[in-house]
């Protein structure tokens, strides 16, 4: 008996599964939970059929806009106790020798930030996961006090949030920040400290005293002044002109300040000359910068952002942070985005880093900036305050 044939004409085919878009989360930088490095499998999240359909809230009664209403994604603190608290540097590219960070992961959620990827180091997303799951090391103050009473130990210059933000929103509570510049104190040991944060202002009564003792400086660091784009790029960070504001507080107390205007981003960040204007207007007297550097997972993180927030211009932005770092034609087929050689990674090569340089350079010569260096004085250090003895000096 011949098989029965069946007219499929009027059947329609199955159209093929639809990637969601990734769309901005309020007051967070990353639009994903994108997996880590060290994950085995990759999941994509796509439309089944739901994510447009009427969703009843809890009367029952569907939202007039179609659509099921974004979960509001919390932080989460997480207490750890550390086993160290001193990190030693020696990439010869970064002018502290030593480094100390009392918090992992950051809730300004800077989408440029280049710890992001230590955060799959535990296991988590360097995305979302990176400003949500923030990590407070309890005793890193305890830590360090026995770090500097080492027998071993050598002052050299030290940094406080050098990798995560020191002054992030959790800080307010937890005070470890505050509790480590008393640890300096005590031990009249210098240090820097930077910041995106007006909260360093709240620790003016420890700082000012050490900075007219030559042993504290700070360190602001504003990308941009314009407030839209700091609210897509840095959206839990405080607004530019209240960084200016504490950049004013500062000075006026006596301390050292100065700015940082990185990562410098082709085609997004492009008022360097207004933010050194400004910083000096209110009272910087040195500056830096960095060029954008993708490490890891930052590079498709980072990808994500541009697709979402300025598509028009995605290919150009990286096109161009490729030029920055002078890859070859071989090099950006195969994916590179940048040179993570100590002699270039901060600065790049090639034209068009010498243009940024030129631009930072002109400005600076041109306001004053980083005509005085700033020394603080390493011989002020006294371990022995720490175990309560006085001194002699």
């Amino acid at each position: 008996m011949p098989p029965t044939v069946t007219d499929t004409s009027d059947i329609p085919t199955p159209p093929e599964e639809v990637r969601i878009p990734l769309q901005a989360i309020r007051g967070r930088g990353a639009a994903s939970a994108m997996a880590h490095r060290f994950v085995r499998d990759a999941r994509e999240t796509v439309d089944d059929g739901w994510n447009h359909a009427p969703w009843p809230d809890e009367s029952g009664i569907d939202h007039a806009d179609g659509t099921e209403p974004a979960p509001a994604l919390a932080t989460r603190v997480h207490l750890e106790t550390a086993r160290s608290a001193i990190c030693a540097n020696d990439s010869p590219d970064i002018f502290f020798e030593l480094s100390v960070n009392p918090y992992r992961g950051c809730e300004h959620g800077c989408i440029y930030c280049y710890a992001r990827p230590t955060h799959s180091y535990l296991n988590w997303s360097p995305g979302l996961d990176f400003e949500t799951q923030i990590i407070a090391k309890q005793n890193i103050a305890q830590l360090l006090r026995s770090e500097l009473c080492a027998p071993r130990y050598v002052p050299r210059l030290l940094n406080i949030g050098s990798a995560t933000d020191c002054y992030q929103p959790v800080e307010r509570d937890l005070r470890l920040t505050r509790s480590l510049i008393e640890v300096m104190r005590d031990a009249r040991h210098p240090f820097s400290l930077i910041t995106k944060s007006s909260g360093v202002e709240r620790d003016l009564d420890l700082l000012a005293p050490l900075a007219a003792q030559r042993l504290a400086a700070v360190y602001v660091t504003i990308t941009t002044l314009d407030p839209a784009l700091a609210r897509r790029m840095e959206p839990r960070a405080a607004a530019p002109h209240r960084r200016l504001r504490t950049i004013r507080a500062l000075a006026d107390a006596g301390v050292p300040v100065g700015v940082s205007v990185a990562p410098q981003i082709p085609f997004i960040t492009e008022d360097m000359e207004q933010v050194l204007e400004a910083a000096h207007e209110a009272g910087a007297r040195s500056a830096f910068y960095t060029v954008l550097r993708l490490p890891w997972e930052l590079d498709t993180l980072f990808r994500e952002w541009l697709q979402v927030h300025y598509p028009q211009r995605a290919a150009r932005v990286m096109a161009r942070v490729q030029d920055l770092h002078n890859l070859t034609d071989a090099q950006r087929v195969a994916g590179k985005t940048y040179n993570s050689d100590f002699v270039s990674r901060m600065k790049g090569s090639g034209l068009w880093a010498d243009l940024v340089r030129q631009r930072f350079a002109t400005t600076c010569r041109k306001l004053g900036l980083n005509r005085e260096r700033v020394e603080l004085d390493l011989a002020q250090f006294r371990p022995g305050l720490l175990q309560g003895q006085s001194s002699l000096f």
